[in-house]
């Protein structure tokens, strides 16, 4: 019987447990705006199944890189208000689209308060991370973003893209390197090398 009620109570416990692993927007919104520079490689699923592997770099406010491996060797930057998009592979020309709308810019704003109206559509925690899905409020039309974060300390680990197209691209991150110095021109669009460094 005492096991009986042990298990109970630990079952009814359990939940409690669980909401205080969670993160608040508050503390996430603080971890993001607190990282200026980060970096680190990064495995992408795109929406067909296909993966590319690449190295991330990341200087708040408004910039990014993805650098991807051969024989992928594109580079999307996104810098200036810009995103652009150079594939070596293409005989197209290189495109380049509006930042702001893109779910990203909601993580390299200047100042991100994910408390904002509307802009949190979804806020869970499934035992180990949580997860933050965020939309730009005033054009829920963009797509969303799904952030993951783990806790002790807090790191972004994952984050899934759903665009106006509705396709979905999962970029899952290695270790993080924050407080690192990058090199200007890695978010230069005559770079397709990657050079980071402390």
């Amino acid at each position: 019987m005492k096991q009986i009620v042990l298990a109970a109570a630990l079952i009814l416990s359990a939940p409690a447990a669980w909401a205080d692993g969670k993160l608040s927007l508050s503390e996430i919104s603080k971890y993001l705006n607190g990282m200026t520079t980060a970096q680190a490689p990064f495995t992408q699923v795109n929406d067909d199944g296909t993966l590319s592997t690449g190295k991330l770099y990341i200087h708040r406010p408004g910039r990014m890189r993805f650098q991807y491996d051969p024989p992928n060797a594109a580079v999307v930057m996104a810098g200036g208000g810009t995103v652009l998009i150079q594939d070596p592979k293409s005989n197209q020309p290189s495109e380049n689209y509006p930042l702001n709308r893109t779910p990203l810019s909601i993580i390299l704003q200047r100042n991100v308060d994910l408390g904002r109206a509307n802009m949190v559509v979804g806020h869970t925690f499934d035992g180990t991370s949580t997860i933050v899905t965020a939309q730009d409020p005033e054009h829920p039309d963009y797509g969303n973003i799904e952030l993951m974060f783990t806790d002790n300390p807090v790191e972004l680990r994952k984050w899934v893209i759903n665009d106006s197209s509705g396709s979905s691209t999962t970029v899952i991150l290695g270790a993080l390197e924050t407080g690192v110095r990058l090199n200007a021109n890695l978010f230069s669009p005559s770079t397709s090398g990657s050079s980071g460094g402390r």
